[in-house]
């Protein structure tokens, strides 16, 4: 590899063939020069930015968190199974080093921050949480327990925010709360309850998040034939009709009217999940009933 940029004495944005780069190490840029080797004694990581980001710019914000704290959080990620993420998802790895620094001074501090939306972010992502769960416990090996137990559920939202390419934290809030918001809907529409622990809500909500990420890159589905709409309408009028309710939510909360195509995959979704549900209902009921 070698010197394209040095940043500061521990960042240096580099090329690795072809592809630009951002390698972190430890005085890895001091006295260094654009056109000189790499040293790759001196290297701790090499992120690979992959979605799209500049990298000059994402080295240049880099360079700003303390490299003990990159180090600690690229390597807890790496620990619970998250490697790759931290290597090709720099600003993943910047958000939460950034973070936890806060955290950590916030407890030098005596301060205590409670994080809304806690209960909906562990059963709306408890992949996401669990994760965050083992890298919090990881971090709190290293930092004689510094973090308390909530930052998992920040943890989660960066993790969950990481999915949107051009995302920030506060749509990440949003989408979590309106997602819970359509989750109200549908109850009230089939007059049932969802569980959100259940695969079948869990696999509905994978679909939601998609959407979500549609809708934040201007990608809505639009290409299908009029007959197919129209067969989904007659085939499920009340999902349908729950699905233009929920649609009724994005275009107020979010100022983005779905399309035509979105609202009937959704109507195919809601179906599939309240369908579920009362099948579970009546097994459960059936089950009672046996004994």
């Amino acid at each position: 590899m070698k010197v394209l940029r040095v940043f500061n004495n521990n960042v240096v944005l580099a090329a690795n063939g072809s592809q630009e780069v951002i390698v972190t190490g430890r005085g890895l840029g001091f006295k260094a020069k654009p056109g000189q080797e790499i040293d790759d004694a001196k290297v701790v990581r090499v992120f690979v930015p992959s979605d799209g980001r500049d990298p000059d710019h994402l080295a240049e914000l880099l360079a700003g968190i303390p490299p003990e704290m990159i180090r600690l959080v690229t390597d807890a990620m790496t620990r619970v199974g998250l490697g790759q993420q931290a290597e090709s998802k720099p600003t993943l790895v910047m958000a939460l080093a950034d973070h936890v620094t806060g955290a950590v001074q916030r407890f030098k501090r005596g301060e205590h921050v409670a994080y809304p939306l806690a209960a909906e972010v562990q059963s709306l992502y408890p992949a996401e949480y669990a994760q965050a769960e083992r890298i919090l416990a990881q971090l709190n090996a290293e930092l004689n327990h510094a973090l308390p137990d909530s930052e998992a559920v920040a943890f989660t939202l960066h993790l969950v925010n990481a999915g949107f390419s051009n995302g920030d934290l506060s749509y990440t809030y949003q989408m979590t709360g309106i997602i819970q918001q359509m989750i109200a809907v549908i109850e009230r529409c089939y007059g049932i309850e969802l569980d959100q622990h259940s695969i079948n809500v869990g696999r509905f909500i994978t679909h939601l998040r998609y959407l979500f990420v549609r809708i934040r890159q201007h990608q809505q589905l639009d290409r299908e034939p009029e007959p197919i709409i129209t067969s989904i309408e007659q085939s499920y009028p009340e999902a349908m009709s729950c699905a233009r309710a929920v649609a009724d939510i994005v275009r107020i909360r979010l100022d983005s009217p779905l399309t035509g195509d979105e609202i009937a995959y959704l109507a195919l979704h809601i179906a599939r999940v309240t369908s579920d549900a009362k099948e579970e209902r009546r097994a459960a009921r059936a089950d009672e009933t046996a004994h």
